[in-house]
């Protein structure tokens, strides 16, 4: 059995390189994934385990920003003297350094990223743990010099002796280039500016006096963990100590966000390609075990028993799956190598030459290649193990092909009315988590409901899309239409694989449009103002440029907002930590806020507070309610709810709970903090368009922020939802591709099936030209089916996702036409592209060999 196993195997090797294709794209997505994520984790673990100092000294943070408040927290520079003094302390250094700011050159342009890495602004010393050398100039000395990293030096082709602004937050500031820094390790792909130490307190933090922390350097002899345990006797708990180990693995986790935003897109795809990967190997042994029908006889009739035909179709499985996985993991480390490029283009400098290859790599891949291929190939190998050793006798397919659906109509019944009854009460739900849980659960039941009821759709459904080809196309059109009828699980599955995809993209599609056209709706229901100035990354900016923007000729009103992250203890014995929003008086100029009691008066009064109602009700709060409320750095007051808004979920000023109070409040509890925009109204004797203009020149200096009227505020978000889409995009390429391959496989195995029927249908006349437009007619009708069913169910996901979307306030609901449409095309497209390959072969066939063919 097992010669005979292996002979079947390498004889239908042609016909199963399809199915391994999408074996091999499954698991390329997954060994990609994991060494792409091992090697850069590998890699950074080693520059922040060579670069952190023995103790690091932070100040203590509390609360996290969920949106940053601008606030740079700091510890006294004085420290590092204390510090010193500590027993095992070889010595201390003070550092000032600060993320996410704008270096802009002669030009005004960034020298960093916008988007992407940071940038970094920090003061320069040098210790054998420093990332970078000195290799040309000299170090900064006084407060007009500093140090620029080479790679952006190249980047941005700046040289020494070069001008650059810095626009820190308590001012900008130029400096002169005086020296050029090279990486000793992985360049993480930010750009570096160095100053002298007093420069970088006095510039950057605004105080001379401050740190954003001090490195310790221990004795020798003195190990980590107990340097750690001296400093914290001696400072106490006001402060966040960590050890070279510890701050290596807090690095390593803030860059673990990163990553894994890499590693679940990756394993999204590797996702998708098993899924509708499934769908092909299982009509593929389907169909290669029907046209085996004889053979598997003969094997019986010869005393094979159930058990081993059963086993040597699982074995030819498995020999796919290793080929498979095999081929795939070469290339997942080809697509972890290209992914290692890629991001050098983002100034990440990693080395193909450092590749981890862990053992779990392989591991994964062949369990996922050989699984995946195994588990599919089941049914059929079932199906296989009852061929009756009569069948060698007979010249038909195997038994079960034309069964009756009644149990696949009960199943798909029960799973379709759980999966109905699962998205019905994530529309009534009202809470958003138990909405999305149930969303979740009925997407999965409907998707499998689907997939089992649709060869009972096959029918009704490709009567009616193929009504029309014996008018149109003649005899030609009817066999076309009933060769598509003739095996409905075989045209289901086949369609399956593309209706996957398809229902992904209509659902997100549908998401998208609901959720552009709210923040529409919103946008014009609550932004009054005629200009909002805020950064291109939505980060804080300085005073310096709201100063600017208000000495603007013909700026009316300018009302700040400024954000800042709180804990609120509710009267119901819950502590809820979020972020609330500061605004200055005359609020109501700039934007419509809609109250059911009180006003902006009361919401931005000293000691009051604003919210939206139904968090003030499942927290047991109303207007008079005294709440504790922390604020970073352990600073506490209590606030009175002032007023309660009528503002759901993303429509409030806030982030959970629509929080927001008056300007004094935020400057009074986090001080130091920035601005986070600026709603302008023009004055009475200017017009809208020409305040952009004075506007956009005053603002020219500073290109990380923009002025945007109410319609660029739309554009800007429709660019954040479509950032979401292309992935959804990418993933329907991706399991289209995989569709194609089922539909070219499903039609290359029925032209081998139906080898004497073609042979005799061009016998009594059927031109080539008419048989290729026969297999194309039938591989469009297959595919304009999936699409029916994917772009069907794909609404319905659609509808199930905005009644979640509404418990956020995004109540609109919208359906993207145009892709619906575009969608129906494309499935002709496809069907037709599949068809090439099967339709030129079958027109090529020999008519008497075709005809004496068994």
């Amino acid at each position: 059995m097992l010669k005979a196993t292996l002979r079947s195997f390498l004889a239908h090797k042609g016909r199963l390189l399809l199915s391994a294709l999408a074996v091999i794209l499954s698991v390329a997505f997954v060994a990609g994934s994991l060494i792409f994520s091992d090697t850069v984790a590998r890699t950074f673990d080693r520059l922040f385990a060579s670069t952190s100092a023995d103790v690091t000294v932070e100040p203590k943070e509390d609360l996290d920003e969920a949106v940053p408040s601008g606030q740079t927290p700091t510890v006294p520079a004085k420290l590092a003297g204390r510090l010193a003094e500590v027993d095992g302390v070889a010595r201390t250094r003070v550092d000032a350094a600060v993320e996410n700011l704008t270096v802009v050159d002669s030009e005004n342009d960034p020298v960093g990223s916008t988007t992407g890495a940071p940038t970094i602004a920090t003061n320069w010393y040098v210790t054998d743990r420093s990332p970078v050398e000195l290799t040309s100039g000299h170090a900064p000395r006084g407060k007009d010099q500093a140090l620029l990293d080479a790679d952006t030096a190249d980047k941005k082709d700046v040289r020494i002796g070069d001008t650059l602004t810095v626009l820190a937050a308590p001012g900008s500031f130029k400096v002169e280039v005086v020296g050029i820094v090279t990486f000793t390790t992985t360049n993480p792909g930010a750009a570096l500016v160095f100053l002298d130490t007093p420069t970088a307190q006095r510039e950057l933090l605004g105080d001379k006096d401050a740190a954003t922390g001090i490195s310790v350097d221990a004795d020798p002899g003195v190990s980590d963990t107990e340097l750690k345990r001296r400093i914290a006797a001696d400072l106490g708990s006001g402060y966040d100590l960590k050890t070279a180990d510890e701050q290596a693995e807090s690095a390593a986790s803030e860059l673990g966000g990163f990553l894994d935003v890499i590693k679940y897109v990756m394993l999204g795809f590797a996702g998708i390609a098993v899924l509708v990967g499934i769908f092909l190997i299982v009509n593929t042994f389907s169909m290669l075990i029907a046209q085996r029908t004889r053979e598997l006889g003969l094997l019986r009739a010869l005393g094979a028993d159930r058990r081993q035909v059963r086993r040597s179709v699982l074995t030819e499985a498995v020999l796919l799956g290793a080929v498979g996985s095999t081929v795939g993991l070469a290339a997942g480390i080809g697509l972890a190598a290209g992914l290692i490029e890629l991001m050098g283009l983002f100034g990440m400098n990693l080395k193909s030459t450092e590749m981890v290859i862990g053992w779990a790599t392989p591991v994964v891949s062949y369990v996922v290649g050989v699984g995946v291929t195994f588990v599919a190939a089941y049914l059929p190998a079932r199906r296989a193990a009852h061929v009756s050793p009569m069948a060698a006798l007979a010249d038909a397919e195997i038994a079960g092909v034309g069964r009756p659906l009644r149990i696949r109509a009960a199943v798909g019944a029960v799973v379709a009315a759980a999966g109905a009854a699962a998205l019905v009460g994530c529309a009534t739900a009202e809470k958003t988590s138990s909405a999305a849980s149930l969303l979740g659960l009925g997407l999965v039941l409907t998707l499998i409901a689907t997939v089992i009821a649709g060869p009972l759709l096959v029918r009704p459904v490709i009567r009616v899309l193929g009504g029309a080809f014996p008018a149109l196309f003649g005899s030609v059109g009817r066999m076309s239409q009933r060769n598509a009828l003739r095996n409905p699980r075989r045209t289901g599955a086949t369609a399956a694989a593309l209706m996957v995809g398809l229902a992904l993209v209509s659902g997100m599609s549908v998401a998208s449009a609901s959720m552009t056209k709210s923040f529409d709706e919103q946008i014009d229901k609550t932004l009054g103002a005629d200009f909002v100035v805020q950064n291109s990354n939505f980060m804080p900016f300085s005073q310096e440029i709201t100063e600017k923007v208000r000495d603007t000729d013909g700026a009316g009103l300018v009302v700040r907002q400024r954000f800042a992250p709180v804990k609120v203890s509710m009267p119901d014995g819950k502590s809820v930590e979020t972020t609330a929003a500061g605004y200055d008086p005359r609020l109501d100029d700039v934007a419509r806020v809609t109250y059911v009691e009180g006003g902006t008066a009361q919401a931005l009064a000293p000691g009051s507070i604003a919210m939206q109602r139904d968090f003030a009700r499942d927290h047991k709060a109303r207007v008079g309610s005294e709440l504790p409320v922390e604020f970073p750095g352990g600073r506490k007051t209590e606030l009175t709810v002032g007023a309660l808004t009528d503002q759901p979920g993303s429509e409030g000023f806030g982030i959970e709970g629509g929080l927001f109070f008056g300007m004094g409040t935020v400057e009074e509890y986090v001080p130091g903090g920035q601005d986070s925009a600026l709603y302008v109204n023009a004055a009475s004797s200017t017009d809208a368009d020409t305040l952009r203009e004075r506007l956009e020149k005053t603002l020219d200096p500073y290109p990380q922020v923009q002025v945007r009227d109410q319609a660029d505020y739309k554009e800007l978000i429709r660019e954040q939802i479509a950032v979401m889409l292309y992935l959804v995009y990418a993933l329907l390429g991706l399991a289209i591709i995989i569709a194609v391959l089922g539909v070219i496989n499903t039609l290359a195995l029925s032209v081998v099936e139906r080898t004497r029927e073609i042979g005799l249908l061009r016998a009594i006349g059927l031109a080539r030209r008419q048989l290729r437009r026969m297999i194309r007619l039938e591989s469009v009708v297959i595919a304009v089916f999936g699409a029916m069913l994917g772009l069907a169910l794909g609404l319905v996901w659609g509808v199930a996702a905005q009644q979640v979307l509404a418990l956020q306030g995004m109540t609109a609901f919208a359906i993207p036409w145009t892709t619906v449409i575009a969608v129906l095309i494309g499935s002709v497209v496809v069907g037709l592209a599949a068809a090439l390959l099967p339709a030129l072969r079958a027109s090529r066939m020999n008519v008497l060999a075709a005809i004496a063919h068994e």
